[in-house]
């Protein structure tokens, strides 16, 4: 308390530029962490709308698929390779995993899409400066036997968990960003 009666104030400084995040940016690759808790795919369904988001009706066969398996406590370590680091005509998912290749990446689990959607708002997303956030696990083929793989959507019509076609040729927009394993050091 100060001789006026008052408790001092804390003076907090914000600069949006150098805000904290729980995500950090370096040349073009953004990085984080999410932990798994043994949710189910019909769980992540119940769970994610339950909170107001929309499951696309691919995304949720992919869920509900046998190809989707939880694990329980696993804390994965994420890198987004940002769109800027390809050149528009070659920014194709083969390209992509080629160059995840060269820097080590892996590809994560299925249910990575799902803990990203639960851990980041469309606001957060956007301040990454993507739309998309494309999990670049191994495909699952959806009911018409297509190859699907899951992405995280900031949209006006809300929260977003999609399915995206997996195919090797599938080209990407600038707006995006994918997600993989980072070597744990």
């Amino acid at each position: 308390m100060s001789k006026y009666g008052h408790r001092p104030l804390d003076w907090v400084v914000t600069d949006p530029a150098h805000s904290c995040h729980s995500w950090r940016e370096e040349s073009g690759v953004i990085y984080f962490s999410v932990t798994s808790d043994g949710a189910t795919g019909e769980e992540w369904i119940t769970r994610l709308e339950g909170k107001g988001l929309r499951v696309t009706e691919y995304a949720k066969q992919v869920l509900r698929s046998e190809d989707f398996r939880p694990t329980s406590g696993v804390k994965t370590e994420i890198a987004v390779l940002m769109a800027m680091l390809f050149i528009d005509n070659d920014r194709i998912t083969k390209t992509i995993r080629a160059e995840a290749d060269k820097r080590k990446l892996t590809k994560p689990s299925a249910e990575v899409a799902c803990l990203i959607r639960e851990k980041f708002t469309d606001e957060e997303i956007k301040a990454m400066g993507l739309v998309w956030i494309v999990v670049m696990h191994e495909s699952i083929n959806d009911s018409g036997g297509d190859p699907d793989i899951l992405g995280v959507r900031r949209n006006v019509g809300g929260r977003c968990l999609r399915a995206c076609c997996g195919r090797p040729d599938r080209r990407w927009n600038r707006d995006s960003g994918f997600a993989f394993v980072a070597t744990q050091v």
